[in-house]
């Protein structure tokens, strides 16, 4: 199904779906700052290809979803939660396989506590906590050489190009440097999502959003079957962090991919999209 717009809480989103919508189906919930494309077409269709129904989304302020003034997001992060809801509503459905990477991870989680009977099961990729680490838990942060990326980064958001050498190299970044840098695939797939974003200076507004007022409760009450992915190479969130979400959820199962960095990297998507089948297949 091409992408499409969809009408959720109110405000219209970005979707798209592969494979059949009589199997199971599948939410990916990609980190904020990035649209639905950080999801691969070729990842979406293998996972399709074994029986799911797959859907992806932009995020408020990315790609074709609806898009606020830079600096002035109109929602709160519990938006991006009760979003992810409302896609599965959009498309008529009661309960999805989540599978969500980077702060997409921690969303997930949050769907999984406020809205567990909408939650088959969870995959949790390059993420860690989305509520406080319970004490004890001491967990690093990230590199120095990734925070001094950040430090030394400043792209004028008003020029696609310096916006794309960005964009790149902070892919580079985070796949931790164990592996070849497919630079040409990344920088077309760079391009693509500047060239249907609104404004791609938006994604920023995902930084300045406030946590919403409401409690939780704690990780350690998830009940759905949980799988953490994470890579031990990664420089935004360390493997510790991996191995305490996996520590911390009942029953959840860690796959530590070797030479990974942070994200959903194209050397992975074999190793993915066979646990996720796998895991979803219950």
């Amino acid at each position: 199904m091409a992408e499409h717009m969809i009408t959720v809480r109110g405000v219209q989103l970005c979707a798209e779906s592969f494979g059949d919508p009589a199997q199971p189906p599948v939410l990916l919930i990609m980190g904020t700052g990035a649209s639905m494309l950080w999801w691969e077409d070729d990842f979406c269709l293998k996972l399709a290809a074994g029986g799911r129904f797959v859907i992806r989304y932009d995020h408020r302020d990315t790609g074709r979803s609806i898009t606020y003034q830079p600096g002035h997001p109109g929602y709160d992060s519990g938006d991006l939660v009760e979003d992810a809801v409302g896609v599965l509503d959009a498309f008529r459905i009661q309960a999805a396989h989540l599978v969500g990477a980077s702060a997409g991870g921690a969303l997930a989680q949050l769907v999984a506590l406020d809205h567990p009977d909408r939650t088959s099961t969870l995959t949790l990729i390059s993420t860690t906590f989305a509520l406080p680490a319970p004490r004890g838990r001491d967990l690093p942060g990230p590199t120095r050489e990734f925070i001094r990326f950040l430090q030394a980064a400043h792209p004028d958001w008003t020029d696609h190009d310096s916006v794309a050498d960005h964009l790149v190299s902070y892919a580079e970044m985070l796949t931790g440097g164990r592996r070849p840098f497919p630079e040409r695939e990344v920088r077309e797939l760079v391009q693509a999502d500047i060239h249907r974003a609104h404004n791609p200076a938006s994604t920023r507004n995902h930084d300045l959003l406030e946590d919403a007022p409401r409690d939780h409760r704690p990780l350690a009450s998830i009940r759905v079957p949980t799988l953490v992915a994470h890579g031990a190479a990664d420089p935004m969130f360390p493997l510790p962090h991996g191995q305490a979400l996996a520590e911390e959820i009942p029953g959840a199962r860690l796959l530590v991919l070797p030479d990974s960095g942070h994200g959903v990297e194209r050397a992975d998507w074999a190793a993915l999209t066979s646990a996720i089948r796998e895991h979803t297949a219950h």
